[in-house]
């Protein structure tokens, strides 16, 4: 199975994407290709800008072969545009590619439905604002955010640099005992291999970006990715909910 991520900055979290396909199954291909950033100097209209479809299905162009399944490897570059906009790029990527497409926002939304999660704590590197973006895209698919935590954190470059203490330290302090789960949501932090110690300290299901995009890719492309060490998305507890569809 060929899986193609559009990922936003080269040479940031790759490697943790590479990683967590390579525990699952080393016969899962894996490829990127880059979309191109805008002109805008705002954050977070830069964020958008890069999030446009038609940007999204020229880079997808730039695959050296069309994958088996493709997702738009990104989390504010998918939820700024809310819900309708981020189905609106799983299906333009359908379209044009003819294969399941899907994104690491709508990610999050399939993986608390098969765990079946409505009340999430957030653990965001992004601003207080950005964080109430996310916040609202998740409300929008009547998923409540109990409590927020932001670390203001930066450049994607500075977050591929996070240490393992940080992001458990950023782990912990969004833990909320009414939340069902914790949701990390940046595909720059190198998470694979701290998955199972961020459930045991949270002493719940803990769904980082880099985790939920691969898995949401291989469910959608009809594969039920279980591996143990990986967490509770991972273990097939869950069991499967209902069919994936790049709209939903």
């Amino acid at each position: 199975m060929d899986l193609g991520l559009l990922y936003p900055t080269r040479d940031r979290g790759e490697a943790d994407f590479a990683e967590l396909c390579r525990r699952l199954d080393p016969a899962i291909g894996l490829t990127f290709a880059y979309p191109e950033w805008g002109e805008a100097a705002d954050p977070a209209a830069a964020v958008r800008e890069i999030g446009a479809p038609e940007r999204l299905t020229r880079a997808a162009d730039r695959f050296p072969a069309t994958p088996d399944v493709v997702s738009w490897a990104c989390s504010s570059c998918s939820f700024t545009r809310g819900l309708d906009g981020a189905r609106a790029q799983a299906r333009a990527l359908t379209g044009h590619l003819g294969v399941p497409a899907s994104s690491t926002s709508l990610a999050y939304l399939a993986a608390l439905d098969r765990l079946d999660v409505g009340r999430v704590a957030l653990a965001s590197v992004y601003r207080p604002d950005l964080t109430a973006v996310f916040a609202a895209f998740l409300a929008e698919a009547g998923v409540t955010t109990v409590h927020a935590v932001s670390a203001d954190a930066g450049s994607d470059r500075a977050l591929a640099a996070w240490g393992p203490a940080r992001i458990f330290e950023l782990a912990e302090a969004a833990g909320h005992e009414d939340a069902q789960a914790v949701l990390l949501p940046e595909t720059a932090l190198h998470t694979t291999p701290l998955l199972a110690e961020l459930e045991t300290r949270l002493g719940k299901p803990v769904l980082t970006a880099t985790a939920v995009t691969v898995w949401d890719a291989l469910d959608r492309h009809g594969d039920e990715p279980v591996q143990d060490d990986l967490g509770t998305l991972f273990s097939g507890a869950a069991g499967r909910r209902r069919p994936s569809s790049s709209s939903s």
